[in-house]
C-alpha cells in the first residue's frame, strides 16, 4: 500500500503542465458542478430557512452543495490551478444560467472558493494528494465563502457571522472533503482515471 510519504516523494517526478485531457476533464467537471450549483439554488431556499432556524449562521453547513468543484478536480487532476480552474468555470457557468444570486453571489464567491481550494494543496506544495489534503481543500474552499458572505453582510451581528464561519468551514471539510475523496476512490477502481497520477496509485 502506497503511503503518503512514498506518495508525496512521487509527486515531483510528474510534469505540472497541463494536457488537453486535464483541461477537458477540468471543463467538464466545473460544467456538470455548475448545474449542480443552478439546481440548489432554486431548491436551496427552504433549507436554508430551516437550517437558518436552529440558530442564525448555521446554514452554513449547507454550502457545501457550491463548494465541491475546486477540491474533486484537483485530487483528480493533480496540477496547480485545476481547483481555481473548476470553481471559477462552474460558478460562470452558474451565473450565465440565471439565479437569484447575480454576479456578485455566483462568480465573486465562486472565485473565492476556488482561491480556498486552490490554496489547500498549494499548502502542501501539490505533493500530498489523500483525504486530509483534500478535507483541508474544502475546509478553505468554505472558509472562502463564508468571508465572502461575511463581508457583503455588515448588518450580522459578530454571533452569526461566526456560526456562519465556522459551519461554512465544517462543509466543507467533511462533506466537500469526505465526499470528493471517495467520489475519486469510486472512480479510481473503475480504471476511468488511468490516463492521470492520481488513477496510477
Amino acid at each position: 500500500m502506497t503511503d503518503i510519504k512514498t506518495d508525496a516523494a512521487r509527486i515531483p517526478y510528474m510534469s505540472r503542465r497541463w494536457r488537453v485531457v486535464d483541461l477537458v476533464t477540468a471543463t467538464a467537471i466545473a460544467a456538470s458542478s455548475g448545474l449542480v450549483f443552478w439546481v440548489w439554488d432554486f431548491i436551496c431556499t427552504a433549507p436554508l430557512t430551516l437550517f437558518g432556524a436552529v440558530t442564525p449562521g448555521f446554514e452554513g453547513i449547507l454550502n457545501a452543495f457550491w463548494l465541491f468543484a475546486g477540491p474533486l478536480a484537483a485530487i483528480i487532476i493533480r496540477k496547480p490551478g485545476a481547483a481555481l480552474y473548476a470553481e471559477t468555470v462552474a460558478a460562470m457557468l452558474e451565473l450565465l444560467l440565471g439565479n437569484q444570486w447575480g454576479a456578485g453571489g455566483s462568480l465573486v464567491v465562486g472565485i473565492m472558493q476556488g482561491i480556498g481550494a486552490e490554496l489547500g494543496f498549494a499548502l502542501l506544495a501539490y505533493r500530498v494528494w489523500n483525504l486530509a489534503s483534500a478535507m483541508l481543500s474544502g475546509a478553505l474552499a468554505g472558509l472562502g465563502c463564508g468571508v465572502y458572505y461575511w463581508i457583503t453582510n455588515p448588518g450580522w451581528g459578530a454571533l452569526r457571522a461566526s456560526v456562519y464561519l465556522a459551519t461554512s468551514v465544517v462543509s466543507g471539510a467533511l462533506i466537500v472533503g469526505g465526499l470528493s475523496w471517495m467520489l475519486y476512490r469510486m472512480l479510481m477502481k473503475t480504471g476511468a482515471l488511468d490516463h492521470f497520477a492520481s488513477g496510477r496509485r
